[in-house]
């Protein structure tokens, strides 16, 4: 492979996340490249034209098709934040939203702190640096959601800061209002595809939530729970034992 070629080859690879030792791209090298190069600069377009409105921009803000961002000035964005296609990042809250650093908003997911019609202004979302919400995903962030740094998560999972008052019987549920609890993800967890977290859950340093799990109370550091509800099938560190298989 000549020069220009090896250079071309190991460029796309970096643009698509292929390993060293993946085989050669070839000829498909510059295809790649401009494909990928293109979806890029209009991302980049559309991230000058949104940093515009936003109350603070750090650094390189990518943004894909369809993205909607609703009341701007109330949203904070730190260096290479990432909105996938068609995500909805909705602004009006009481403190605000802030993305840290290196954050992926994914296809199609959505983070609404506050409802659209008659609802009271919620408190909003804080992500830290090199987390992710995964497609698909739903934040619920009317109590506050704070989400640590390193953070994983896969697609679909959801996560209500609320839960509508029932306990009256001769009133409609939609008319008995709602409490609000804050929800913490600390840093360096994995949450599972498909599994709910629900208000006032803190889930420590570390842990592990198996897809489609429903999480109803705190979660240890560094706990493996599964199930719904979800429960703590082992410790991080700890020889693996059946109890996960049991649990799903």
């Amino acid at each position: 492979m000549s020069g220009w070629r090896e250079a071309v080859d190991g460029f796309a690879r970096r643009l698509t996340g292929a390993s060293d030792d993946a085989p050669a791209l070839g000829d498909r090298s510059l295809r790649v490249l401009f494909q990928t190069s293109a979806k890029v600069a209009l991302m980049f377009v559309r991230g000058l034209w949104h940093r515009l409105w936003l109350r603070r921009s750090q650094g390189m803000l990518l943004v894909g098709r369809g993205v909607a961002l609703r009341n701007p000035q109330c949203i904070r964005v730190g260096r290479s934040v990432v909105l996938e296609d068609y995500c909805e990042v909705q602004g009006l809250s009481r403190r605000g939203i802030t993305l840290g650093d290196h954050v992926t908003i994914g296809r199609m997911a959505m983070i609404r702190p506050s409802g659209y019609y008659r609802r009271a202004i919620g408190e909003g979302l804080v992500v830290g640096d090199h987390s992710n919400i995964g497609p698909g995903c739903y934040v619920g962030c009317s109590g506050e959601v704070r989400i640590g740094s390193h953070v994983l998560m896969g697609a679909g999972v959801s996560m209500h800061a609320e839960n509508h008052n029932m306990e009256r019987v001769d009133v409609p549920i939609d008319a008995q209002g709602v409490t609000r609890e804050d929800i913490a993800i600390e840093d360096d967890c994995w949450l599972g595809g498909g599994c709910i977290i629900l208000a006032g859950v803190r889930i420590g340093r570390g842990a592990v939530v198996a897809a489609g799990s429903v999480v109803t109370r705190d979660v240890p550091p560094y706990a493996v729970v599964a199930g719904v509800p979800a429960r703590v099938v082992r410790t991080r560190g700890e020889t693996p034992t059946d109890d996960l298989e049991d649990a799903q």
